[in-house]
């Protein structure tokens, strides 16, 4: 962690001992408002095979969503999703050989994130963007999803009507949003006595928990073929929470537990990019 970014990370912690010591209810809504807000936008060059794509765009709530297709038109279609603080670029490598399967390629940045509008974004507001993008852009029968990507495509896959003829891979999702708001609350050495008032935001916000919020919880009404890839190491979604779900044992459920490819470092290696193009 550079020099800076330390000093941020004190200032943080100290503004909210201070203000947790003043009012338990600000300072859980000022927490649940840095929870839902990328700390970073990725917005780097382009990578070349965008140049040959058609560029999309469509309104989610007054946001002005991004994205990118390729290949159309195609029988089949796959929606590519990123996870939080991330962006539909740094998965280019799956364009060339989907296309070359004879998919139509359609990856948008989600809200708050990328070439996209917006500064918050949650779990309900990017399950709303994929429904939409399927509304306008589908059917959508194929879906490759990455961490927080993972959640929001599990959520709308419960709402959206499909077969067994569908694919999803998974690639290390946010398996529980209670541990994510976990993680969180150790990181920042939040309170624990503002954690019950998180939570009551969370549900006059959403009408439900945080426990709703579970790829785990969403799979039992999936139909889709699932391809499940973890690795053992990822210190941002623990396999801990993997492993309660494999112990489900969902019959269309595929699980390949990696090790030393951590988070991020696993959708760019090469095996797993095979084995998630031959999935699809």
């Amino acid at each position: 962690m550079k020099l800076s970014q330390r000093l941020a990370l004190r200032y943080i912690r100290t503004k909210f001992k201070l203000l947790s010591s003043i009012s338990k209810k600000k300072a859980a809504r000022e927490a649940f408002e840095l929870f839902c807000t990328p700390q970073r936008r990725h917005k780097k060059a382009l990578p070349r095979i965008f140049d040959r794509a058609e560029k999309l765009q469509l309104t989610v709530e007054g946001i002005a969503i991004t994205g990118w297709r390729w290949n159309y038109p195609a029988p089949r279609k796959v929606l590519i999703i990123h996870g939080f603080e991330s962006s539909v670029t740094n998965f280019d490598r799956y364009v060339k050989p989907l296309v070359k399967k004879g998919y139509e390629v359609l990856a948008f940045d989600a809200p708050a994130h990328g070439r996209s509008g917006g500064k918050t974004i949650n779990a309900p507001l990017y399950k709303k963007t994929i429904r939409e993008i399927n509304k306008r852009f589908g059917p959508i029968q194929s879906f490759l999803a990455h961490s927080f990507g993972g959640l929001a495509i599990s959520l709308a896959l419960e709402e959206i009507s499909h077969t067994a003829d569908y694919r999803l891979v998974l690639i290390a999702p946010a398996t529980e949003t209670s541990t994510a708001i976990d993680t969180f609350f150790k990181f920042l050495r939040l309170d624990p006595l503002l954690r019950n008032e998180f939570e009551r935001i969370i549900v006059q916000t959403s009408g439900v928990s945080s426990g709703w919020y579970s790829v785990k919880r969403a799979m039992k009404h999936i139909r889709a073929r699932v391809l499940w890839i973890h690795d053992e190491e990822d210190d941002t979604t623990p396999i801990s929470d993997v492993l309660k779900a494999k112990e489900e044992n969902y019959p269309n459920i595929q699980f390949v537990i990696t090790k030393g490819l951590g988070h991020r470092r696993i959708y760019r290696d090469n095996q797993v990019t095979k084995l998630i193009i031959d999935f699809l």
